[in-house]
């Protein structure tokens, strides 16, 4: 089954840009298009996207508080990937914490556009986690937010699994966490899994926010 992609953006050359991008592969199909944020719900209900792929900045609902209002509303939601012309911008770092999946940048390469929808998409490694990283040190809690400091307390997480999250945080897939520890990939995907229920986390980026924020895992 091809991977459907929901593209949000309210310049109309943006999202022809990338559903030309898209649709020239044989797993990924453009279900839609929207040009605001408050379209999004009914177009996600009615399309069932695997992705959102939504601007970051909209003029009636913007990609954070679009997101917000998918991830609170939709029982299943899509993976959110946030799109953005600059990549140091404090909307993009909160839209991470709102729960997106990941952003891309809309002057990225063709094969950077397919690849960050694909690993969206698949959910086994987090996407460009060195920008997440710088993104968390200048503009996140780090070690300073009492949430999520009580929330990693409160998970409990064995050695095990903080030492998942702490690779995790570094970008390795689960097939490349399995090396490192010298694990079955089963394995990895049962950590994974434990650390995401445990901290209460949608998928790796939010776990990694958290790991980030609440000290356990520098972003420096």
């Amino acid at each position: 089954m091809p991977v459907r992609v929901l593209l949000v953006d309210d310049e109309p050359l943006v999202r022809a840009g990338l559903r030309a991008v898209l649709e020239a592969q044989p797993d990924i199909e453009v279900a839609g298009e929207a040009a605001d944020g408050a379209a999004v719900i009914p177009l996600v209900r009615r399309l069932r996207p695997d992705v959102v792929a939504m601007d970051v900045r909209m003029p009636l609902l913007d990609g954070i508080e679009a997101t917000r209002a998918l991830l609170r509303t939709v029982a299943e939601p899509p993976k959110i990937l946030v799109v953005t012309t600059f990549e140091n911008d404090e909307y993009v770092y909160e839209a991470l914490r709102a729960g997106a999946d990941g952003f891309l940048l809309k002057r990225a390469r063709p094969a950077e556009i397919v690849h960050a929808v694909r690993l969206i998409a698949e959910g086994e490694s987090l996407l460009f986690p060195a920008s997440v990283r710088r993104l968390a040190a200048e503009y996140g809690e780090s070690g300073g937010n009492r949430a999520a400091r009580a929330e990693l307390e409160r998970a409990r997480l064995t050695e095990r699994e903080g030492e998942v999250l702490r690779l995790m945080a570094r970008g390795l897939s689960n097939a490349e966490i399995a090396a490192r520890l010298m694990v079955g990939t089963e394995t990895v995907k049962s950590h994974v899994s434990a650390v995401l229920a445990k901290l209460g986390a949608r998928d790796r980026t939010q776990a990694v926010i958290t790991a980030y924020e609440s000290g356990f895992v520098a972003p420096g």
